[in-house]
């Protein structure tokens, strides 16, 4: 079933997480619901708060850039619980990223280059890898939301101040997307 997706401004996207356990009621159903809602618009990372639902539960799927970056072919992933470990000593590069709760809007992010991450997956398998380049990006993307972050609170606020009108239309459900939302307000057709 395809889900509306929560938009910038609504309370779910800043509320507290909570971790899956074994015993969480249709977690099946919810990860499918969660693909199906991200190929519908377009996405290659979703996490459930984006869907309204307050858990700690990540499906990516990068696939789609294997013909630029080509380390991402077959690349899908369930991230149940996922933990990531940061090197500091590791530098950052900024690159433009967009989401799925914020849009219309792209915006250069200064994110580390590796990460280690630790996660289960929907086969209750506990995984641990190291991982770089563009897909540590969508990783840190997606799980900043399991955290109560979106990716316009990693900009300036010197670039903030500058969307701030994209911002409040999108608080205000003045915004065009060719999925369902759901928003502060109802968006507007």
């Amino acid at each position: 079933m395809i889900l509306p997706i929560y938009l910038y401004g609504h309370p779910v996207l800043r509320t507290d997480t909570e971790l899956v356990t074994p015993d969480y009621p249709d977690l099946a159903q919810l990860i499918e619901n969660m693909k199906e809602t991200m190929y519908a618009s377009d996405g290659i990372g979703i996490a459930a708060p984006q869907v309204g639902v307050s858990v700690r539960l990540v499906y990516i799927d990068v696939d789609v850039l294997a013909d630029d970056m080509p380390e991402l072919k077959d690349v899908r992933m369930v991230l149940i619980n996922p933990e990531i470990t940061i090197d500091e000593s590791v530098p950052t590069v900024s690159r433009e990223e967009g989401c799925l709760s914020v849009p219309g809007i792209h915006e250069a992010v200064a994110r580390h280059e590796k990460i280690h991450l630790k996660w289960t997956d929907e086969n209750w398998q506990t995984h641990e890898q190291d991982i770089e380049g563009y897909l540590a990006r969508v990783v840190q993307h997606e799980c900043d939301h399991l955290f109560k972050t979106v990716f316009v609170d990693r900009i300036s606020p010197i670039r903030k101040q500058l969307i701030r009108t994209k911002l409040n239309n999108i608080v205000k459900g003045k915004v065009h997307c060719n999925y369902r939302t759901r928003g502060v307000k109802p968006a507007r057709r």
